[in-house]
């Protein structure tokens, strides 16, 4: 299940992550043990879809944005364990903490254990930062329904 940690470019990135553009909150992966951990950041510029209306005269990055890039590499830590690269994840729960404002020209560094992967559930804690200071974290839960589903009842059939 673990072995050697490696990085990830912005076109390697695609191969275990299913988000796109718009909506690919990693720029890039720097340190990823699979099944253990992932590393990595956002570049934000003025450009990135959202600042123009979140909020006009005081652009910021949305919580939930912040949220969605932590379940992405936390999503990282878990499609590089052999034999799920590429599987698509949901989310089953999530507790967030908002700390301080992302601003444009900012670099998000984004760090996601995984605490515990068991049946397709993956349990895990991310950890935004800006120059060092964090700016949000989150405790997750998510899954992989095509696993998640082969240990329900009735073959998770209703």
């Amino acid at each position: 299940m673990v072995g050697k940690s490696f990085s990830l470019s912005a076109n390697e990135l695609q191969l275990y992550q299913p988000n796109r553009y718009p909506f690919l909150m990693i720029d890039r992966v720097t340190d990823v043990m699979p099944g253990k951990y992932a590393i990595g950041f956002k570049n934000l510029t003025n450009n990135e879809w959202y600042f123009p209306k979140h909020f006009e005269n005081h652009p910021n990055m949305p919580g939930a944005l912040q949220l969605e890039a932590m379940a992405q590499m936390l999503t990282v830590a878990i499609t590089t364990i052999d034999g799920l690269k590429g599987k698509i994840t949901h989310a089953l729960e999530h507790t967030v903490r908002f700390k301080k404002e992302v601003l444009p020209g900012d670099r998000l560094d984004i760090k996601a254990e995984l605490i515990s992967w068991k049946r397709g559930i993956g349990k895990g804690r991310g950890i935004c930062t800006v120059e060092g200071v964090e700016v949000s974290s989150a405790d997750m839960t998510i899954t992989i329904p095509e696993i998640l589903e082969r240990y329900l009842p009735n073959n998770g059939k209703i």
